[in-house]
């Protein structure tokens, strides 16, 4: 039996060294952490491997409830670099399984290593063994649309000046879910528009058409903002019906921030 161990300072390093090569690859049981270093290594890669994600709902449902990493996500699904199938029986071992080899995943709070064996009867017992699993795993519904996809309808249907400051302010966050101590997608987006004074019904049209939130929920979370003073907003007449609302940003912290700061100073907000 041949291993060479692979030994870095975190898991990305060692999936980067893994997954470089053009081989499909089945990763099992892969701890939160390494599913979302997979989901930015793959991203990163000009020919990344086809890969086949084994991981028990929860874990799974947890780190996609980070919108930058299930958005990142599901654009790769799109691209058919990755696919999500639940793991019911949760083995001891993280794996990296290939035709050529096994890596066993090991983190530590002071790097990470992956394990190697190219052992041609066990890698290949292996091999097979995970995908029979995969033929009868069920499928993980990743219900988050694509960031490729957002990204250029924003640009579309509100404004370049928009998608921009969606950008910026994605860029200045490491997460982006609702747990309490960040802002979520719709948050992001309903400042990106005040920032811009656009309409709400334009906003959470979009965002309902593009599968971000249903416009109800973009509604809820506009009252909640409003009521926390980090939006206003002002009645916009039209020919027919009633007045629509333009969304425009509150406090003056959030009026003089930079797209780049716009989380940050929204963040600090919610939480006094």
């Amino acid at each position: 039996m041949t291993i060479e161990n692979t030994i870095a300072s975190d898991i990305e390093h060692v999936l980067a060294e893994t997954v470089s090569s053009p081989e499909d690859i089945y990763v099992v049981n892969p701890a939160q952490e390494t599913i979302v270093a997979l989901v930015n290594t793959l991203d990163a890669l000009d020919s990344p491997p086809t890969v086949r994600l084994l991981a028990p709902e929860r874990p799974l449902k947890q780190v996609m409830d980070d919108f930058i990493v299930a958005s990142t996500a599901a654009d790769l699904i799109d691209e058919g670099t990755l696919s999500l199938r639940l793991l019911d029986e949760q083995p001891v071992n993280s794996l990296l399984v290939t035709d050529e080899n096994v890596v066993s995943l090991v983190t530590a709070t002071d790097g990470a290593a992956g394990l190697r064996t190219d052992d041609g009867s066990f890698v290949s017992s292996t091999a097979e063994f995970y995908a029979d699993h995969w033929e009868t795993a069920g499928e993980f519904t990743l219900r988050t649309p694509p960031l490729s996809r957002v990204r250029s309808t924003l640009a579309a249907e509100i404004s370049e000046e928009a998608r921009a400051d969606f950008d910026a302010v994605l860029d200045s966050l490491s997460t982006a879910r609702s747990d309490g101590e960040g802002i979520d997608e719709v948050t992001i987006s309903l400042l990106v528009a005040a920032r811009n004074r656009e309409l709400l019904y334009d906003i959470s049209k979009w965002g309902e058409d593009v599968g971000l939130a249903s416009k109800a929920t973009f509604s809820r979370t506009k009252t909640q903002l409003e009521d926390k003073g980090l939006l206003n907003t002002e009645k916009v007449p039209i020919d027919v019906g009633r007045p629509r609302l333009r969304l425009l940003l509150g406090d003056e912290r959030l009026q003089h921030a930079d797209a780049t700061e716009l989380a940050g100073v929204a963040i600090d907000l919610l939480s006094e």
